[in-house]
């Protein structure tokens, strides 16, 4: 019979039309009038996002005190300090580690935390440096107008010194900064930060006219580990690390007087005068209480003796003031647990987000003119390619925050292209010939897309998801710059603490946790694709 003589009848919306739909493993047709199968297999990941939304939040309540810490020990043991003193007062108080020295500066000022400890260098020559700041009265007028107050110094000057090993030093005969100048062999790294700052490397290589080119940046603490291993010659150093005298260092002499004071300082949020007075009086029993010697001897208890900044702060706190605030060291499975759920957080919302936006955006490239199409192709794409640690700091001033808010943010932007790319080209490879027997059974454009089209790109879909979910997972980890916990956190604290250990309980589990992902994935595919299609397609 020829094709002009067959008489097509628009199926009646009582009629049950079946469509061969490879999708689903129950069989190989689902009913047009039907979204029973989709609601099978996306109602456990319904269920498990909007738990996620609503079940985990690493966020602290507003009655919380919130302290912050850089990412060094010393910036750790004081925060602790700040922290103990407040639940002393009967306060709950909060931890947010690991930032940099612009991340939580702004995290003080937009009300994100309420204290931390910073140098009175660092905020005359790099926080704000545009004020051409020259005395602390100057200082504390500026700060006020973020609505920040500071404290007296805590008596210790922590400044910038350059270290070299002692046998290079003797044998070169280097004492001095500008001794360097006629030795510009010399392997030179410094931490990232001190590469990019006001006071850092390009101020004193222009004080100094030090000839030296290939300077590398690198994380603080794995300097240590680089100059003992030979691989540098002179690095930055705190004038209070304890580590110092461990790895035999000489200091130079700073003999042009380039770097300036760096006197420990509190900042905190202005309002606390007011709401919380009684614990500004308790953390001012701090200033004059600390010399260099008293603060290296701190962090010799934490980076030498392996003790938990709480634990030394505890200890300082019970000898120097007689207050008695025990420091509750978390087990392994209780920090594990709080981790995972934080990390839970940050993969399950910006995945839900990245899959239902993604979704759209794919569909929207598949349907639409080569213009737009590749417009938003090339948008994601061009989002891939921003450093994943510049996109979470990008995302700070965006939510005048730091923690899950941005981190979740950035990492739904990170994980749209693998899921638009996908579904993009899913839709596109289907065969004209299926498209046209919807078309001809008399399916309006939505029904089509919803039992025929979706189900047959199923594949590529999941792919895309798939492979966003385990890079998320990965990427989620950058969240402890920014106080957002998860697996981060212990990865980073681990790196400024030379522990081999505490990375590993950040690393190993997400690890894991990709693994796991990677296949519940699998088994969807093959519960929910048929056995036809994934032949087909492998």
């Amino acid at each position: 019979m020829s094709r002009e003589h067959v008489q097509l009848k628009r199926p009646s919306r009582r009629t049950s039309t079946r469509v061969p739909l490879p999708l689903w493993g129950w069989g190989t047709t689902a009913p047009a009038s039907s979204t029973r199968n989709i609601s099978h297999a996306f109602f456990p990941i319904t269920v498990a996002f909007v738990f996620l939304l609503t079940g985990c939040d690493n966020q602290p309540s507003e009655s919380n005190i919130v302290v912050g810490s850089k990412r060094f020990t010393e910036s750790n043991i004081l925060a602790e300090t700040l922290r103990l003193i407040a639940i002393e007062r009967g306060l709950e108080a909060d931890h947010k580690r690991n930032m940099g020295s612009r991340i939580v500066f702004d995290a003080l000022s937009n009300g994100s935390i309420d204290a931390y400890v910073e140098y009175t260098g660092t905020l005359k020559r790099e926080l704000l440096a545009d004020r051409k700041i020259s005395t602390n009265k100057q200082l504390i007028d500026v700060l006020s107008e973020f609505d920040i107050s500071m404290s007296e110094p805590l008596g210790f000057d922590n400044t910038y010194v350059l270290g070299i090993r002692r046998d290079l030093a003797k044998r070169k005969e280097i004492k001095k900064i500008s001794d360097l100048i006629a030795h510009p062999e010399l392997r030179i790294g410094f931490s990232s930060e001190f590469m990019n700052r006001e006071d850092g490397w390009p101020a004193l290589r222009a004080r100094y006219q030090l000839p030296h080119e290939d300077v590398r940046g690198m994380e603080h603490d794995l300097a240590y580990r680089a100059i003992e291993s030979e691989a540098l010659d002179v690095i930055d150093l705190y004038s209070t690390d304890a580590k110092i005298e461990q790895y035999d260092l000489v200091r130079l002499e700073d003999d042009y007087r380039h770097f300036p004071q760096y006197r420990a300082v509190i900042l905190y949020r202005s309002k606390l005068d007011d709401t919380q007075h009684e614990l500004v009086q308790a953390w001012k029993q701090l200033e004059g209480a600390l010399d260099e010697n008293a603060m290296t001897a701190l962090n010799a208890k934490a980076d030498i003796e392996g003790l938990r900044p709480g634990k030394v702060a505890s200890e300082y706190l019970q000898q120097a003031f007689d207050i008695d605030v025990e420091f509750a060291d978390i087990k392994l499975g209780t920090r594990l647990w709080t981790t995972t759920r934080q990390h839970l957080l940050l993969v399950g919302q910006s995945m839900f987000g990245a899959i239902v936006i993604g979704l759209a955006l794919g569909i929207l490239t598949a349907k639409s003119k080569p213009l737009v199409s590749q417009t938003i192709l090339g948008t994601v794409s061009i989002v891939q390619t921003i450093p994943a640690i510049a996109l979470l700091v990008f995302m700070i001033p965006v939510f005048q925050t730091i923690g899950a808010l941005p981190a979740i943010a950035a990492l739904f932007l990170y994980s749209l292209l693998p899921i638009v790319r996908n579904t993009h080209a899913g839709l596109h490879s289907i065969a004209g010939g299926l498209r046209e027997s919807a078309e001809a059974l008399g399916l309006p454009a939505g029904a089509r897309m919803r039992l025929v089209e979706l189900p047959l790109a199923a594949r590529s879909i999941l792919t895309g998801i798939k492979t966003a979910t385990v890079i998320n997972i990965g990427t989620a980890t950058l969240g402890g710059f920014i106080g957002a916990g998860g697996y981060g956190e212990p990865i980073l604290t681990g790196i400024n603490r030379a522990s081999t250990e505490t990375i590993l309980e950040g690393a190993i589990p997400a690890a894991l946790m990709a693994l796991a992902a990677q296949g519940l994935f699998e088994l969807a595919d093959r519960l929910f694709i048929s056995k036809g299609l994934r032949l087909a397609r492998s």
